[in-house]
């Protein structure tokens, strides 16, 4: 395997911990209705679990409340009772036609709580981030030791790929501030 490589798979790698990030970051619940947060819930439909987004339209209506209205009103029962066993916080109201999910304003405390869960996100990328690197660097040395790569170009490579990893840990301390200050916003 050549450097060029080692150094895509490595860079893939840490995208995918990026984009992982922002899919976590954007299921965390901050002070206005998104339809994101209802992403990871989903609904036993015919006896397969399946999105919300695929078995409804969501709508924000305004910054405080998310309007479900699905597309086979016989699931309307399945969709109430997944958002009442998610950790959402949030109670919906059923009128038999559409759900509605109001979201309180959020206290100092639950902001607080919702920071920390994102600081967790934020190191779980990352670790991933790091163990691309340890796993791009054992490739390097592994090429070096079958003779495909010079010492040299091991050396080079192992300080290209911790400038790769430099540059992602930024990114992903550049995404939890933003998202720390959306979240503490009032």
């Amino acid at each position: 395997m050549d450097i060029d490589e080692i150094m895509m798979n490595a860079e893939e790698r840490m995208e995918n911990a990026l984009d992982a990030l922002h899919g976590a970051f954007g299921a965390v619940r901050t002070g206005r209705a998104s339809s994101k947060v209802l992403d990871r819930i989903k609904v036993d439909y015919y006896g397969a679990m399946t999105p919300i987004n695929q078995l409804a339209g969501v709508k924000a209506p305004d910054a405080h409340l998310l309007v479900i209205e699905p597309w086979d009103k016989s699931s309307l029962k399945s969709i109430e009772r997944a958002i009442q066993e998610s950790d959402l916080g949030v109670t919906p109201s059923n009128d038999g036609m559409v759900i509605r999910l109001p979201f309180p304003e959020l206290t100092e405390e639950r902001r607080r709580e919702l920071v920390k869960q994102c600081k967790g996100y934020a190191e779980d990328a990352r670790v991933s981030v790091r163990n691309a690197r340890r796993d791009a660097n054992t490739q390097l040395g592994k090429a070096e030791k079958e003779g495909e790569i010079t010492e040299d170009d091991q050396r080079r490579g192992e300080g290209d790929v911790q400038k790769l990893t430099d540059k992602y840990i930024a990114k992903i301390e550049d995404a939890f501030k933003a998202k720390e200050a959306e979240v503490m916003e009032i």
